[in-house]
């Protein structure tokens, strides 16, 4: 059988959700997205089922696996494991190949990426050390507001006065929020400045790097409605969000194996 007509496999373990994507000559057979849980090990067996399940296939039907994300190391029926820099840049080049630049937005990191015209990594920068910037960021906003994490994007838009955050750290902003809120700030105006701070801060990481057009917004945050409208006031530029954003470091994954073979 051919690398062409290979069927092979992505599994994505991130901090929030697990991914994995089947794919057969660049055509997705399946895709999934599950909670991550206390166990990452555990986590990527069932989304690896789960994906099975849904293309009609068994493990025997997989010529390569490759494990990406934080939690890769522990994917052990993997064939090879790569970071998820390199999977979200090829993920992003299969889907869209004119794309230059990444914004990989998750649950517990949030990174910029340069890609070049074959979907290789030409210059990254990451931030996994802090809070600020990622999705978990947003979740404890939406908590101090007592507003749905769904909901926060939407809500966000209709802030005719975005407040002014002036901290980006986690533990400040929480404080911050509940002084402003305390002096009579509406939760759409508190909401649309956090995501202008969020925004500015990867931003800042964009200007690291460089952003180049065409921009790819990826990970759970670019389901956030609010964040790519933030995002694009903040760095001037449009970004495009791809229909399962979540799922494109699992892609990737899945292309790299087909490519190895």
């Amino acid at each position: 059988m051919t690398s062409n007509q290979s069927i092979t496999a992505g599994v994505d373990i991130g901090a929030a959700t697990a991914k994995a994507v089947i794919l057969k000559g660049g055509q997705i057979l399946s895709a999934l997205v599950i909670p991550t849980g206390s166990s990452v090990k555990e986590a990527g067996q069932e989304v690896m089922n789960k994906a099975l399940k849904e293309a009609k296939m068994t493990m025997d039907d997989i010529a390569f696996i490759v494990a990406t994300g934080y939690g890769r190391k522990s994917v052990d029926f993997a064939n090879d494991v790569i970071t998820e820099i390199s999977c979200h840049a090829k993920g992003v080049n299969l889907l869209i190949p004119t794309a230059r630049s990444v914004i990989d937005i998750g649950g517990q990191d949030s990174k910029v990426i340069e890609i070049n015209e074959q979907g290789k990594v030409a210059n990254f920068v990451m931030n996994d050390k802090c809070a600020a910037g990622t999705g978990r960021f947003l979740e404890v906003m939406a908590n101090v507001l007592g507003t749905d994490i769904a909901k926060i994007g939407s809500i966000s838009l209709q802030g005719e006065k975005p407040c002014q955050i002036s901290n980006t750290c986690t533990v400040f902003a929480e404080s911050e929020m509940v002084s402003l809120r305390a002096e009579g700030e509406s939760r759409e105006n508190l909401l649309a400045g956090i995501h202008l701070a969020m925004a500015h801060r990867v931003a800042i990481m964009g200007h690291t790097v460089g952003l180049k057009e065409e921009i790819v917004f990826t990970g759970g945050v670019a389901q956030n409605i609010g964040m790519k409208i933030a995002l694009h006031k903040r760095i001037d530029k449009e970004n495009r969000v791809p229909e399962q954003p979540q799922i494109i470091g699992a892609l990737g994954a899945a292309f790299i194996g087909a490519e190895r073979l």
